[in-house]
């Protein structure tokens, strides 16, 4: 377990990213959903991380729900705000949003006091508990002004007040993110996508800086959606079909953890642990194997020989960590 920031809340270093169970492009079954949280409680996983965006409140209400089986100091709850749900005519699906659910409700985005207060206490009800642990700004890219204007001190206060107990911010785009770090007093920024195997854009500022400031980032996105769980012509990477240039260099990553006796799923999940800001690991699952296997993927060693090979290539920067030494 690690503490985020100086906030006190602990994470376990593999996170379970609920958004999947929120039909993230196709349906998963209220079972098949239950039974994922479930598969990731049994494998050590203590931290789980959810939004409203996520099938219009569908991840959160699940998420909920089982986790209602196990005692509540045992585990670490995440939401976010900067969406408000409003009841919307019933009409259509939520699929243009990328979630295969009924679209009941309409995304307002919303990083007012007030809008950041009305949030988290839906969401609360929708997830059945008096309190969550973390709360990030969600995606606040396009409303930069009111997010650190009246979004985060909001939040501030919430922290104050002991409603919440650390904060934060998470977005795909590493300059935002690198700003709260500097500017502000959050404990935590979640970086999805722009940490991975693929992309090291994280380096060259969000991860010193949080380091220097003493704030934990969470790493979301170590697949870059599925190019590096899956490298094959038409996966995806950052949720549409990859270019034939990465997919190249996942086919390449590919080969050289063959040939070093790993998979590519364990390296990457490696990969993104190993800074020394990084707290947690975010991975999400539709089912009970799917994190079973990331489970067993982020516990598998990988090789020294590989991050050597990977340097001496030039897939990998020579100044990007790599996790401590193992057997070749």
């Amino acid at each position: 377990m690690s503490t985020l920031g100086r906030s006190g809340v602990e994470v376990s270093a593999l996170a379970f990213g609920a958004a999947v169970i929120g039909n993230l492009y196709t349906e998963v079954g209220e079972e098949q959903a239950h039974e994922a949280v479930t598969a990731a409680w049994q494998r050590g996983v203590r931290y789980f991380d959810t939004a409203p965006h996520y099938g219009l409140g569908l991840s959160e209400r699940r998420l909920g729900a089982a986790l209602r089986e196990h005692p509540r100091d045992r585990y670490t709850v995440s939401t976010k705000v900067g969406r408000r749900l409003d009841p919307a005519e019933d009409g259509g699906d939520d699929l243009a949003h990328g979630f295969a659910v009924p679209a009941t409700h309409r995304r307002v985005w919303d990083f007012s006091a007030d809008g950041v207060r009305r949030t988290l206490e839906a969401s609360l009800e929708r997830l059945g508990l008096d309190r969550v642990d973390v709360v990030y700004l969600h995606d606040p890219d396009d409303h930069a002004e009111q997010a650190f204007r009246e979004g985060y001190p909001a939040l501030e206060k919430l922290r104050a007040e002991g409603v919440v107990g650390a904060i934060g911010a998470g977005m795909n785009q590493t300059g935002m993110l690198t700003r709260f770090v500097r500017d502000t007093d959050v404990d935590v920024v979640l970086c999805a996508g722009r940490y991975t195997l693929l992309d090291q854009d994280a380096l060259t500022g969000l991860l010193p800086a949080a380091e220097e400031h003493g704030v934990s980032v969470v790493i979301g996105g170590a697949f870059n959606s599925g190019l590096l769980a899956d490298p094959r012509p038409g996966a995806t990477y950052d949720y549409a079909e990859a270019p034939a240039a990465l997919l190249d260099r996942a086919l390449r990553l590919q080969a050289a953890a063959d040939r070093h006796g790993t998979t590519l799923r364990a390296a990457a999940l490696a990969f993104c642990a190993a800074p020394a800001a990084v707290a947690s690991v975010l991975v999400g699952a539709r089912s009970a194997a799917e994190i079973r296997d990331c489970a067993d993927q982020f516990a598998a060693p990988v090789p020294t020989a590989l991050w050597r090979e990977l340097r001496a290539t030039g897939l990998l920067p020579a100044d990007a960590p790599v996790p401590a030494e193992e057997p070749s």
